[in-house]
């Protein structure tokens, strides 16, 4: 297997956004594609970036006009002795499964911003140094009424009891081992006669990741936890894991160091863009901004206030020559 130094690398990564469009090696719309093909342009395995020091790096792909979310990492909330997602979360709160109505789901994407639409909200408690899950049944949607009745039944309506929660150093232990140094590549994509073409146009470079950011992010609302569960009834139950999730493109948010080694794309408003906040917006103001290239949100400037909505303020990259963001 060929071997790389990190300069070699980059001239290799490099030679390939010079390149013609290449076809995709996975089906269209396939999530890891971007990822998949440069593994198999640079002819190593997949996950397995041949570095000297690999356990420090990792390689991601992305096409720039996306609105997915990638996982920064998994971890199931605390007490871990009590598995509270199966003995607590499905359990006492879960709903019927579509199509499998014997089987108890809970399938929630939930944030700090505001609760979901069955009363279940994000805290941050910097007293406490934890990140935990609440439930208010007082603003359930009127749509889910008749589930509320059953979690009346089945455990009252009273807060989370016991709370999940995730402790500061724990997850601030998992970001470090999983969130590594990272050549982030770019590419655009089109569709032709069935099949997906990339035309590799941006690389960049992301140094020590920062948990302060990460906290940060998840305070505001554009860092979402992700539960996927289900209990079984003539099939076992599983757990996909609780993730910790946000807008794909928004990941050089969360690194102390962004080098910019190559960004060209078709059309230059998807250059690398610093969203800069001063005045009160909306999430969704931030993802509709990442959904059209790689950006970087100011975390210093953040202030949310809910009814309030200013312009969001995009300060696009000068041209090539600044390397460091």
């Amino acid at each position: 297997m060929k071997v790389f130094t990190k300069e070699s690398l980059i001239v290799e990564l490099k030679t390939i956004c010079n390149g013609p469009w290449v076809p995709s090696c996975r089906a269209p719309g396939n999530d890891g594609a971007v990822g998949n093909t440069i593994e198999q342009l640079l002819g190593i395995e997949e996950n397995n970036l041949p570095l000297p020091n690999a356990a420090e790096w990792e390689l991601k792909g992305q096409r720039r006009q996306t609105r997915s979310l990638v996982t920064l990492f998994h971890m199931d909330p605390s007490p871990k002795a009590m598995s509270l997602v199966n003995s607590l979360l499905i359990a006492r709160y879960g709903w019927p499964l579509e199509n499998h109505p014997d089987e108890l789901s809970f399938r929630q994407t939930i944030s700090t911003t505001a609760p979901s639409d069955r009363g279940f909200q994000v805290i941050v408690d910097d007293n406490e140094r934890k990140v935990m899950i609440s439930f208010n049944a007082n603003v359930v949607d009127v749509r889910h009424q008749a589930w509320l009745q059953t979690v009346e039944n089945r455990v009252g309506l009273t807060q989370l009891n016991p709370q999940p929660y995730w402790g500061f150093d724990d997850l601030e232990h998992k970001a470090g081992t999983k969130l590594v140094n990272t050549f982030f590549i770019l590419a655009d994509s089109k569709k032709q006669d069935s099949v997906e073409y990339f035309k590799y146009n941006g690389i960049l470079m992301l140094q020590k990741f920062s948990f302060e950011k990460f906290l940060e992010a998840l305070r505001m609302g554009l860092l979402k936890i992700d539960f996927d569960a289900r209990s079984g009834s003539d099939r076992s139950g599983h757990n996909h894991g609780t993730k910790f999730r946000v807008a794909a493109n928004l990941l050089p948010t969360f690194y102390e160091h962004v080098t910019l080694l190559f960004d060209a794309p078709l059309d230059r408003r998807e250059r690398l863009k610093r969203l800069e906040i001063r005045e009160s917006y909306s999430i969704e103001d931030i993802e509709q901004a990442a959904s059209t290239g790689p950006a970087i949100v100011d975390l210093t400037e953040f202030k949310y206030k809910q009814p309030k909505r200013r312009q969001l303020k995009v300060a696009e990259q000068p041209e090539l020559g600044m390397d460091s963001w």
